[in-house]
């Protein structure tokens, strides 16, 4: 039997009990603990004090160093950071040798950080060298701590437990060289037994290519992805503290929504445009191309199959299998007389400047001579945008709007009427459509909503295309 490469989610990795029992030791004798590798996030919160708040901004050490004028400010952030880090290891080992081993491990590499930053400021205070040249360095640096902490801590849980558990350190910790990705894994693996051993990899890896500067906080599915084809895995899988399912549960209730069970690539590229990424787009690439089965568990239902994921699976009955969506989302209209049989190049235009603001367009709409892009973005650099449209097309009247997404999806969805139905249950809820786009594909239908009746939108879609559907099949059966 060949082996599987495993992703443990930073909320899981919080979980540790959970991860051990569940993941690695549920059912399993000591024989089956191997053939496989588990590549580790940083537990919950630890990557956002060292970087900044994914969900709020608020500035980590990363964020404090760049902008601070002064020691103080981000020496204060990593001594927090340390002490959370180090909490995590007092819950963990307790008194247990472990912990001495443990807190040697964080104290050594977090030594080494500070003095790497304070050096850093010392050559930077010279004219010549420039603090700017050097953030993505320091920001690589700082992420590494984070998985560096949590696989170092797993090996030590899972060797508690009986577990040949060893650390694949992909970090570079005072490394002198960077090798390309895909050269580092494959020389990396050829040291480990898989037979008798098992890999914690840390899911940073440190690379020619730079992965945070590609793919900012989605490089340990990159790490992960890469693994798995290079070392031709047999499945994929992401342990999450959810499973895949038809809905938000914290919307839709979790007595009512249902794991989606299978689906195929070109489902969760549709999630990760709306911005609920099951795998990052780049990572599912590289899954599909080699035909590598990828699965998503529910780290606290062990019991539970979760939900594969296939390049060929199309659902034995057209349905819809998810409806997601993305708050916050800015309209930005560009209406103009002369835009008439000139759209591509006022389109061109549009999405030149899209890609130099790093905005990501979520879908977009057009008529003769109007264009409407979705973007996701805060709002200092929408208003840029505008302001950078009107300066290219001066007599377009523009405007922007605060709305929502929110998608039905599933791998076949050419269902007769489905479209009739989703604005009757919309306009049964009291929910005003501004927009709906519905592909030839039928993998995917949008309706764009105010951004109030979000919740309202997700909940009566949900009702009406899956809850439904999934009684009337379940009559059917009886």
């Amino acid at each position: 039997m060949s082996h599987t490469v495993e992703k443990i989610g930073g909320t899981s990795m919080s979980e540790y009990q959970a991860v051990r029992d569940n993941i690695i030791l549920h059912n399993r004798t000591p024989e089956q603990y191997y053939q496989r590798l588990l590549v580790v996030s940083a537990f919950g919160g630890v990557t956002d004090g060292l970087l900044e708040c994914k969900r709020t901004g608020a500035p980590g050490v990363y964020a404090t160093y760049a902008d601070a004028e002064d020691d103080s400010a981000w020496e204060q952030a990593l001594d927090n950071v340390l002490n959370r880090m180090a909490q995590i290891n007092e819950d963990m080992f307790g008194l247990s040798p472990e912990r001495a081993l443990a807190d040697s491990f964080l104290q050594e590499r977090i030594a080494g950080i500070r003095e790497c930053l304070h050096h850093l400021r010392q050559v930077c205070a010279f004219g010549q060298f420039q603090l700017a040249e050097q953030l993505q360095t320091i920001r690589e640096l700082l992420a590494a701590m984070g998985e560096a902490h949590s696989a170092h801590n797993m090996v030590l849980y899972l060797r508690q437990s009986g577990v040949n558990a060893v650390l694949m350190d992909l970090t570079g910790w005072r490394s002198d060289e960077a090798l390309p990705l895909d050269e580092v894994l494959t020389q990396t693996l050829a040291r480990y037994d898989l037979s008798s051993q098992l890999p914690v990899v840390t899911g940073y890896a440190h690379c020619k290519e730079g992965l945070m500067s590609r793919f900012d906080r989605g490089y340990s599915e990159m790490t992960f992805s890469r693994l798995a084809v290079l070392s031709k895995a047999r499945e994929a899988i992401i342990h999450k503290e959810f499973h895949l399912s038809s809905a938000d549960p914290r919307l839709a209730g979790e007595d009512q929504v249902i794991p989606i069970g299978r689906t195929n690539y070109d489902v969760t590229d549709q999630l990760s445009n709306l911005g609920m990424e099951a795998i990052h787009p780049q990572a599912a690439k590289g899954l599909r191309q080699k035909d590598i089965p990828l699965r998503v568990r529910n780290t606290f239902e062990p019991d539970h199959e979760g939900t594969l994921i296939t390049t060929d699976y199309r659902s034995p009955s057209p349905c819809v299998e998810m409806v997601a969506g993305r708050r916050n989302i800015f309209a930005v209209e560009l209406f103009d007389q002369d835009m008439v049989g000139r759209v591509s190049h006022y389109a061109e235009c549009f999405t030149d400047e899209l890609d130099s603001m790093r905005l990501n367009l979520v879908s977009k709409d057009m008529n003769a001579n109007t264009l409407t892009y979705y973007i996701s973005g805060n709002r200092k650099t929408v208003r840029t945008l505008v302001a950078a449209l009107q300066r290219r097309f001066e007599n377009a009247d523009i405007n922007t709007h605060k709305v929502s997404v929110v998608s039905a999806v599933g791998s076949d969805m050419s269902i007769p009427g489905l479209l009739a139905r989703s604005v009757a249950a919309l306009n049964k809820a009291g929910v005003p459509v501004r927009a709906v786009h519905q592909s030839l594909r039928a993998v995917e239908m949008q309706f764009i909503v105010d951004d109030e009746y979000y919740e309202q939108s997700v909940v009566s879609l949900h009702d009406e295309l899956v809850q439904t559907d999934a009684e009337t099949v379940a009559l059917a059966v009886a």
